[in-house]
């Protein structure tokens, strides 16, 4: 059994080598049972994000740390990568550096709990809209000009909704058909 202590020592061991690296952690994993497991470990760097040799760097230097210290009892297996575009939000400083852009969401509760008027008629759990708000508690968007404000206690899963964005003049075949 993996205890909150270990987790914490993961991620200890997993941000001290991404720092050395000139990355950043962004989230870390331990999946499966009794077997075999696997530690996850996403990594971002700013500006341009982390970029292939900066996940293989943190893995060699994350499975030499963890050679020495061995907090995970067993045979694990060890996969370094991005979050990717349609990135996890898990904690609140997630959230916080997606602000103006679209996410999707699912809660625990329908949103005509967290006070919304115009979909109290509506059982909706989730929705894909622009986030307009974070802080340490909550996040805000926008349902049909009202804002709705939910817990972070509330979210069972959240991501960044990636969008491509057009550059230059539209394009003659871009023109709609009548």
């Amino acid at each position: 059994m993996i205890t909150a202590d270990v987790m914490q020592k993961l991620e200890t061991l997993a941000q001290e080598v991404a720092t050395r690296e000139g990355c950043e952690l962004y989230d870390i994993e331990l999946s499966g049972g009794s077997g075999r497991r696997t530690l996850r470990v996403f990594i971002d760097k700013t500006p341009g994000g982390a970029g292939i040799e900066d996940c293989s760097n943190v893995s060699r230097g994350l499975s030499a740390a963890l050679d020495v210290d061995d907090p995970i009892q067993g045979a694990y297996d060890l996969e370094v990568s991005t979050p990717g575009l349609e990135r996890p939000l898990r904690k609140p400083w997630h959230f916080s550096r997606v602000i103006g852009k679209k996410i999707w969401l699912r809660t625990s509760k329908p949103f005509a709990e967290f006070g919304v008027q115009t979909v109290k008629n509506q059982p909706l759990k989730q929705a894909s809209e622009v986030l307009t708000a974070a802080d340490e508690t909550s996040i805000s968007f926008e349902i049909e000009s009202e804002t709705v404000r939910v817990p972070l206690s509330a979210l069972e899963k959240a991501k960044l909704v990636f969008e491509m964005e057009k550059k230059g003049p539209p394009k003659k075949n871009d023109k709609k058909k009548k």
